[in-house]
């Protein structure tokens, strides 16, 4: 999307182990689709310019199920092979991937499949045209996922350290974040352990 001259990247965070499922949730079935293909095809239908995958463990055998499906000369797909270091490592390898092209970056997590690409459209497009330094959906009153940033942030986001995400930010830049509410229905759920992806399994979601 290019929006003035801006051209903004998506960071998809897919580099943990699954310790708390038990086995490698970004494979789990979600209808006819794995979960990662679920989050990976909302993004790709957006219309941000490029979009990293940050793997990491068993990366190739999720870059197996990706290759089949998604042919997208948008999508680049990179290892993290500091995974065990934390969700931080994993925002700092995408940063690094698109600082040099992309302006701004949005974050998203493997785990959230309810994310659609109209969107992840609108928050692109309120973010651009606010002039702030950070975007984010507000959902129940707080900002949730995902969260865009402008360039000025990414050494703050590279500087980061363990198991930390990037709302960890939020206070510094506070009088600089645009909140957008989502038009229609949020689904906020994350699946982080078997009884999140039966629940998500029971609802529309999965359909």
């Amino acid at each position: 999307m290019d929006w003035r001259g801006q051209r903004a990247a998506g960071i998809v965070l897919a580099a943990g182990e699954s310790s708390r499922m038990g086995e490698i949730k970004q494979l789990l079935p979600v209808g006819k689709e794995t979960l990662i293909e679920r989050v990976l095809g909302q993004v790709l239908s957006s219309r941000l310019d490029k979009v990293v995958l940050v793997l990491g463990h068993r990366a190739m055998e999720i870059q197996t199920v990706i290759a089949r499906r998604f042919v997208d000369p948008r999508l680049c797909i990179i290892e993290n092979r500091r995974y065990r270091q934390g969700i931080s490592s994993s925002i700092a390898v995408g940063i690094s991937e698109v600082e040099g092209a992309y302006g701004h970056a949005m974050i998203f997590l493997a785990d959230m499949p309810c994310i659609p690409s109209n969107l992840i459209d609108l928050l692109l497009e309120r973010h651009l045209g606010s002039g702030m330094s950070i975007g984010a959906v507000q959902a129940d009153g707080r900002p949730a996922h995902p969260v865009i940033f402008t360039r000025e942030v990414y050494p703050d986001l590279k500087r980061l350290r363990g198991d930390v995400g990037a709302r960890s930010l939020f206070p510094k830049y506070g009088e600089s974040i645009c909140l957008i509410q989502p038009e229609g229905e949020y689904d906020s759920i994350d699946i982080d352990t078997p009884e999140d992806y039966a629940g998500f399994k029971t609802g529309a979601g999965s359909l």
